[in-house]
């Protein structure tokens, strides 16, 4: 289906020479309430709301980095002709979330052995602040004007304004062709994850089942919109997202049926000492 219409700017703020992206602002608002989700439940399940602050501010950074890694690697094509420069240059897009979550994933084992706190407790914290990040993210994919599917038909064309606003439909026009938002289905599919957490979260699942469910749950949205894509990461002739998120799956229903015969702790089990020192009783008697 062809089209002709502007794209948005990608320049949130010109500073001097220095531009700022909206891809930059987009995903660091992303991290921004995801953390602020995080600390309200770690809260609610009496653990220091400090903790998962200095967990995040380790993974963070960790995290883009390996989720850059990761992207590099299966496009080292694009790359390895220069400038090198390029390889660090986040800003054009080209991350990752798969190379993002073993980032995660590593920081918190090496945190929780370090603070002698349960790993599946923090990674069941953190899922629902990681989901809305990612929802949040892919708008930024959408500023960027990537991780779009392939072109629109003109009879799937006609029924998308009924539904889309226009500044939608006018960023997918790319180069006078227009192309499905496969960015915005994974935001709406993001949500609903984070909704089916949130609910979760209240029921009496074995530690670790929360974050599981995420992963499981993402990797089924995340397998499907991925066939639809046209700049997917390819390895051995198959896509590597698809791949992955099989993997994932297979994986985490494994660890959920290991899990439940050897585990009894429940996710609303507060957590030992909170991180404190038992406090002496108080020996003497009233008189």
């Amino acid at each position: 289906m062809s089209c002709d219409a502007p794209a948005l700017d990608r320049v949130f703020l010109q500073i001097g020479t220095l531009p700022i992206y909206w891809y930059g602002v987009i995903i660091a608002t992303g991290a921004f309430l995801g953390l602020w989700l995080v600390t309200k439940e770690a809260n609610r399940l009496g653990l220091k709301k400090d903790v998962m602050v200095d967990l995040v501010v380790y993974a963070i950074p960790i995290s883009i980095i390996c989720a850059r890694i990761y992207y590099v690697t299966f496009e080292w094509e694009r790359y390895a002709d220069g400038p090198f420069w390029r390889v660090f240059a986040i800003w054009e897009g080209g991350i990752a979330i798969h190379g993002a979550l073993i980032g995660a994933v590593i920081t918190t084992v090496v945190f929780a052995r370090v603070k002698k706190i349960s790993f599946w407790q923090l990674v069941d914290i953190a899922a629902p602040g990681l989901i809305l990040g990612q929802a949040i993210g892919r708008w930024g994919n959408f500023m960027n004007q990537e991780a779009h599917g392939g072109p629109i038909s003109e009879s799937t064309y006609n029924s998308f304004p009924q539904y889309l606003p226009d500044f939608i439909m006018n960023q997918m026009c790319i180069d006078g062709v227009m192309y499905h938002p496969t960015f915005l289905y994974e935001s709406v599919w993001n949500i609903l994850v984070l909704i089916l957490l949130l609910v979760l979260r209240r029921k009496n699942l074995i530690r670790g089942e929360v974050f599981l469910a995420y992963l499981m749950s993402y990797s089924v949205g995340r397998f499907f919109i991925e066939g639809m894509r046209t700049d997917s990461l390819y390895g051995g002739g198959l896509r590597a997202a698809q791949v992955i998120s099989v993997l994932i799956i297979v994986g985490a229903i494994l660890i959920i049926i290991y899990r439940r015969k050897t585990i009894s702790e429940r996710y609303n089990d507060p957590q030992p000492n909170n991180g404190k020192k038992k406090g002496k009783k108080n020996t003497k008697k009233k008189k």
